[in-house]
């Protein structure tokens, strides 16, 4: 079984993720690779805050959007929580100095006692909704980061909404009472409150990525496993969550299998096991999912030749 049918379905967004060391960066930009050389217009995007992505196309990518060496059609971006929050954070706080109110946006770009836990995790993932909500690619195509980061990942959107629900209704009190003050000493209280049209651009754009990432007619994730008793337990965990936050899932990929013929003790031991849990996945997944095997090569996928090597297990012309 391949991925053919996720490109040819014309989906806008495919999510590769899983537990660390399982290979999600090889596959992801094997299926970018494949895309862009089918003639699709492609960006993939490393939200790994350990980015391996650069490693693997053999060139420095960086917090903007570049193209991939000798390839057409492809773009890449390596998204910095760090970069990416400093950049929110100096909007808001610009904002926030012409806003005249006691409320301002200080409270968000300060990240002080209002924003809830993970607050700057939330606000760093805006980035990350700016390609969701207003896509300049044909195809945008995540790397993201280990399972744990991952669940986090899924559940900002919800997080950030419920928080933003709650920083508007409290802004509206305030600039009410603010308003009204300025009534009583002659100042008025027409003038436009810039904060509030930030923070509900920022929930109508979580709104919207919320929406897209729960559209199966666009959205899709690929959990990425190998055949080891932690990794079907984390996938099984992701799977769970991916079911919670109502994100589509058609495949699942298996990496990293041994050959049949093992020539030694060691490795006849180790694909003995691998069979095990094979027979396990299958027996589990395989009437909800479609299952793609990939083989351990025999090398690190490293620049365009192994990535190519790599999308013809997974794609099939």
């Amino acid at each position: 079984m391949t991925l053919n049918t996720l490109i040819e379905s014309r989906k806008r967004f495919i999510l590769f993720g899983g537990k660390g060391g399982v290979g999600k960066t090889s596959c992801a930009a094997a299926a970018s690779v494949w895309a862009a050389d089918e003639g699709h217009d492609v960006l993939v995007i490393s939200t790994d805050p350990a980015h391996c992505l650069g490693a693997i196309f053999e060139q420095r990518i960086g917090p903007e959007v570049m193209g991939i060496k000798g390839m057409k059609n492809l773009h890449a971006l390596e998204i910095d929580p760090k970069v990416a929050l400093k950049e929110i954070q100096e909007d808001l706080s610009k904002v926030g100095e012409k806003d005249s109110s006691p409320l301002g946006l200080e409270s968000i770009s300060g990240l002080d006692a209002s924003a809830p836990p993970g607050a700057d995790e939330a606000l760093a993932f805006a980035k990350v909704l700016e390609y969701i909500e207003k896509p300049e690619h044909e195809l945008i195509i995540f790397d993201t980061a280990p399972t744990g980061h991952t669940l986090r990942l899924l559940s900002l959107p919800d997080v950030l909404k419920s928080w933003l629900g709650k920083l508007i209704k409290l802004r509206y009190t305030m600039g009410r009472i603010w308003g009204g003050l300025k009534a009583l000493v002659g100042r008025g209280g027409d003038e436009k409150d810039q904060s509030m049209e930030v923070i509900e651009k920022l929930a109508a754009t979580v709104e919207k990525a919320r929406a897209e990432l729960s559209n199966k007619e666009r959205t899709s994730f690929v959990p990425v496993m190998i055949p080891e008793a932690m990794a079907v337990e984390q996938t099984e965990m992701l799977l769970t969550a991916l079911y919670e936050y109502e994100i589509p899932v058609e495949h699942i990929i298996v990496n990293m299998i041994l050959p049949e013929e093992a020539s030694c003790k060691f490795c006849r031991a180790r694909k003995a096991m691998q069979d095990q849990h094979l027979a396990r996945i299958h027996h589990i997944y395989s009437d909800q999912f479609k299952i793609t095997e990939l083989p351990l090569l025999e090398t690190e996928v490293r620049g365009a030749e192994k990535i190519r090597s790599l999308s013809s297990f997974l794609f099939s012309k």
